[in-house]
C-alpha cells in the first residue's frame, strides 16, 4: 500500500477520534496493525505525534472568537462574577495541572502500556461502560445540572477533572475527552459545559504531551531509548505533510459536528461503540497471541 494513502487514512483516523470520547490512540494503533505497520518503527512513531498536532491546531481556531471573549473579560468574567482563581482560563490551567503533574510522574508507565492492545481493549470497554451509565442518569436527571456553561464553573469542578484525566494518560484506551465529560456530568455540568470545558483543557494537556513526545524523540537522555524518528526521505515528508492536513481539516469539521449534535442527543452512542471496538480488539489481540 502506497506511503500517501496510509497517511491519508491515518490523518482521517486521528482527525475523527481524537475530539471524540471513542479515544484516538487506540484507533491509531489500530488502524497502523491492520494496515500492518511496524509500530515499533521510528517515522510512523513521530507521524502519530504530528497529526496530533494538526488536530490540535483546529482547536484554538475553531474557538477563537471564545477565547477572544475569555481574555477580554479577564479576571471578573463576563458577568463580572469571577475573580483571578475562579475565571474559565484560570480553571482551564488549574486542571491542566492536576494531569499533568501526576501524569509526569507516571511516564513510565504510560509507556509500559502504550503498545499493549489488551489494555486499550479493556479501558475502551470500561470506559464506554462508565460514559454509559453516567449519561443515562444525566438523562433521567439523577445528576444536578448547576452549571450550564464554562462561565459558571467552580474551581473545585476544575480540579476534579483534573484529576480524572490522569486515567486517560495511564491507559491509552481511555480517551481525554471521555474522561473529562464524564467527570464533568458527575460534577454538575451539562453536556454542552463539559464538552466545551473538554476542550480546553485539551489545548494545554495535548500540546505539552505532544511537543514532550517530540523531544523525547529528538533529544533522548538520561538512557532512555528515542520514540521515534523524523522523516528522512522527500516521500516521507510529504506524506507527513498529507497527514497533518488531513487531521487537521477532518478534526476541524469533527468539533462543529460534535458541539452541534450534544446539545441535541447524548453520549450513548459514543459508549456503545466503545463496547463494540473493544470487544473486536480483544478478539483481534487473541488472535494476534
Amino acid at each position: 500500500m502506497h506511503t500517501y494513502f496510509i497517511s491519508l487514512i491515518l490523518g482521517i483516523v486521528e482527525g475523527i477520534t481524537e475530539f471524540l470520547p471513542v479515544s484516538s490512540t487506540a484507533h491509531l494503533r489500530i488502524t497502523e496493525a491492520l494496515l500492518g505497520l511496524d509500530l515499533s518503527n521510528g517515522y510512523w512513531k513521530m507521524f502519530s505525534i504530528v497529526i496530533q498536532l494538526g488536530a490540535i491546531l483546529c482547536l484554538p481556531i475553531y474557538f477563537r472568537q471564545r477565547i477572544t471573549d475569555f481574555l477580554s473579560t479577564f479576571p471578573k468574567g463576563r458577568r463580572g462574577d469571577r475573580t483571578l482563581l475562579t475565571h474559565p482560563l484560570t480553571l482551564v490551567l488549574i486542571a491542566f495541572v492536576c494531569t499533568a503533574g501526576p501524569a509526569f510522574l507516571l511516564t513510565k508507565i504510560i509507556g509500559k502500556h502504550l503498545e499493549s492492545l489488551y489494555i486499550m481493549a479493556m479501558s475502551l470497554i470500561v470506559g464506554g461502560i462508565i460514559m454509559w451509565i453516567v449519561d443515562a442518569l444525566y438523562a433521567r436527571n439523577v445528576l444536578p445540572r448547576r452549571t450550564e456553561d464554562m462561565d459558571q464553573m467552580s474551581l473545585g469542578q476544575a480540579i476534579w477533572i483534573g484529576i480524572c484525566q490522569i486515567a486517560s494518560a495511564v491507559f491509552p484506551g481511555t480517551s481525554r475527552s471521555m474522561a473529562t465529560i464524564a467527570a464533568g456530568q458527575v460534577a454538575g455540568m451539562s453536556r454542552s459545559a463539559a464538552l466545551e470545558f473538554s476542550f480546553f483543557l485539551s489545548i494545554p494537556t495535548m500540546v505539552v504531551a505532544v511537543l514532550y513526545e517530540a523531544y523525547k524523540t529528538m533529544l533522548p537522555h538520561h538512557g532512555e531509548a528515542a520514540v521515534g524518528s523524523g522523516p528522512a526521505t522527500p516521500e516521507q515528508w510529504i506524506s507527513l505533510a498529507i497527514g497533518f492536513v488531513v487531521s487537521f481539516i477532518v478534526a476541524y469539521v469533527v468539533v462543529a459536528w460534535f458541539m452541534k449534535w450534544v446539545r441535541q442527543h447524548g453520549f450513548v452512542p459514543f459508549a456503545i461503540w466503545r463496547l463494540l471496538v473493544g470487544a473486536a480488539v480483544l478478539i483481534f489481540a487473541a488472535k494476534l497471541g
